[in-house]
């Protein structure tokens, strides 16, 4: 249902109403959204907007500017509140509190293949396999590893080293794994390695102990003892960290959560215990768009980040929040087991709420700082460029290759806060003369701005072009064409000694500034610039690599599975042969010079050895 376009009269739209559960979105007259939420009754809780009842001033603020409104009917509150955190994160609201975006939840990933690898994961889950997790650092998941890792020795390597190796490599000597790769374990018995990881890491650590234990005393009782210390082995070390770690003797499966706030501004600090295991602190810094109110931020925290990730059986919070029997009622039937939400406890919880509330006041001051010091950094670089406001935007484009080989453009995004990763975007260059830096920049601007000429109109305040008098002109050359005049077009051109500080600055009018490195403008700049550079150099190496990896020794001519096995029993695996030269690889029983010089010059991506570098 849809109010009519003209000026809006929000009482006349709530009369027409039902009083079922939904969820209704506030446009403005731009069509952007202003505020989405959920309701018990749409009727009452729309018409509540509009009555005489006095409100907050951010509220007043945002009822002024509706034109229309939308309701969606559910058939249940749970289901509102589901549709509710979907329509955020797609729409973003202005009024709304979002939780920012962050794709770096760092995962333990068991792989679903005939030999499982274990090891750490970040990113999109798309490689087949169970993922545990999300955990609150990636220091957390380093520690589950390594006792993942001396208690049933899986695999940690790569596929592409899995399946290439021809003896076992130092984890399998130190006693981290039973080298399946070349056959020192059965399937059967990995397959049961495999099991009991899960186990462990579905918290389900008493089970496994009575199992191991069980399984300690029947390879007793057959005199296997070699065995039967090895579970007893096990079994000591689950236990040690049992009556470590156990919160109040119980294998505690629990999230503690804290909102400190001042102003408007807020952190939500996360303290995680899985199976009673302390996996340490996250701080998350919420987007508050000018809520005050911390039960507010907390309760929209709560909602978007467990629609994301699989919800702890306790949630425990620092306070009061709206709507918390709904919560815990739609997050235990998406979860599959009860979740409880609560907010008094006493014992060893009370003093994690307080460790997590005193956390999150010291996190936030720290950021705040940091965040005074970035204006800081803005207001200088705006005076240094004669900008009239502060900049809202500075995009940064890097070129990274090795010897033009796999060529990647980076564009890093900046606002009045920091870095916008979501916003960041790299380029794969083709169809440019290896090594064209010119070129390569020029088709990274072309694709860049083109789109935003042609659909979502977003433009930098700044943009900012690693490199000297070349690039710039490249990049002059791509706005001129596309008829952009907005953004302050700025070359980053490194001194004579290539000392951080001794930077040029190249502006549109042919004028050079050199601010120094005491400039808290360049030291924005040169922030912005290295991020750049760090994200292109990350790309480069990722599209190198995969097309090393994708080059298979049965795809050179001349190469067959008696070859093949020869070169990698010679080197001890591919590893060994990519770092071979040519000469080496043709002392390999028939390997021709020829043929070692193609196998040479496929391995390393056809263009042979270089060094990575980035252009000046």
């Amino acid at each position: 249902m849809t109010a009519p376009n003209h000026t809006f009269d929000g009482k006349a739209f709530a009369r027409g109403l039902s009083t079922a559960p939904g969820v209704y979105r506030m446009f403005a007259a731009d069509d952007g959204v202003l505020y989405v939420g959920k309701a018990r009754a749409l009727k009452n809780r729309v018409a509540s907007y509009f009555n005489s009842t006095p409100k907050p001033a951010r509220t007043m603020a945002m009822l002024a500017q509706v034109a229309r409104m939308d309701v969606t009917v559910t058939r249940s509150e749970a289901e509102a509140l589901l549709l509710e955190n979907q329509l955020i994160k797609s729409l973003k609201p202005r009024y709304n509190v979002l939780l920012r975006d962050d794709k770096s939840y760092p995962y333990v990933l068991l792989t679903q293949e005939p030999w499982p690898r274990i090891g750490l994961h970040r990113g999109a889950r798309s490689i087949p396999g169970r993922y545990f997790g999300p955990y609150p650092s990636v220091v957390a998941v380093r520690e589950t590893l390594n006792l993942l890792h001396k208690l049933f020795k899986l695999r940690s390597c790569e596929d592409s080293v899995f399946r290439n190796r021809s003896r076992p490599c130092l984890q399998y000597q130190i006693g981290r794994c039973t080298a399946p790769c070349v056959g020192l374990v059965q399937a059967h018995e990995y397959a049961e390695a495999v099991r009991r990881v899960t186990l462990f890491l579905e918290g389900r650590s008493d089970e496994l102990s009575d199992e191991l234990t069980n399984a300690m005393e029947a390879a007793s009782e057959r005199l296997d003892f070699e065995e039967a210390a090895r579970l007893r082995d096990q079994v000591a070390m689950i236990r040690k960290l049992q009556a470590r770690q156990y919160v109040e003797g119980q294998a505690a499966d629990m999230d503690v959560l804290a909102c400190a706030m001042q102003g408007t501004r807020a952190c939500v600090l996360l303290l995680a215990f899985r199976d009673g295991r302390n996996l340490g602190t996250r701080p998350f810094f919420p987007k508050t768009n000018g809520s005050d109110s911390p039960a507010e931020v907390l309760a929209a925290f709560v909602s978007q980040y467990y629609a994301e990730q699989p919800p702890p059986r306790e949630i425990i919070l620092d306070r009061d929040i709206e709507d918390a029997d709904l919560l815990q009622e739609a997050l235990g039937a998406a979860a599959g087991h009860r979740v409880q939400v609560k907010t008094s406890v006493r014992g060893d919880r009370a003093g994690y709420l307080d460790l997590a509330s005193r956390n999150a006041a010291m996190t936030l001051a720290t950021e705040l700082g940091s965040q005074a010091a970035q204006r800081e950094r803005a207001e200088s670089l705006r005076d240094m460029l004669g900008l009239d406001e502060l900049p809202q935007r500075i995009e940064c484009f890097d070129i990274s290759h090795t010897m033009g080989e796999a060529t990647v453009a980076s564009c890093v995004v900046f606002d009045a806060e920091g870095p916008v990763r979501g916003q960041y975007r790299r380029y794969n260059i083709a169809g440019v003369e290896p090594g064209d830096d010119y070129a390569a920049m020029h088709q990274a601007l072309l694709r860049r701005f083109r789109r935003a000429v042609e659909e979502d109109g977003v433009m930098p305040d700044v943009l900012l072009i690693d490199g000297g008098a070349g690039q710039v002109a490249q990049a002059r050359d791509v706005l001129t064409e596309l008829g952009i005049s907005g953004p302050l077009l700025v070359g980053v051109a490194k001194g004579e000694a290539r000392r951080a500080g001794d930077e040029t600055l190249l502006l549109p009018d042919g004028r050079e500034l050199h601010p120094g490195a005491a400039s808290p403008g360049l030291q924005l700049v040169q922030q912005v610039r290295d991020e750049a550079h760090r994200f292109a150099i990350t790309g480069h190496r990722g599209r190198r690599q995969k097309a090393r990896n994708s080059s298979r020794l049965e795809d050179i001519p001349g190469i067959g599975p008696r070859r093949r096995s020869a070169l990698l029993r010679h080197f001890g695996g591919l590893g060994g042969l990519k770092n071979a030269s040519a000469d080496q690889i043709a002392h390999v029983e028939g390997i021709s010079s020829e043929l070692a010089r193609r196998i040479y010059a496929t391995l390393h991506g056809l263009q042979g050895p270089g060094i990575e570098r980035r252009p000046d």
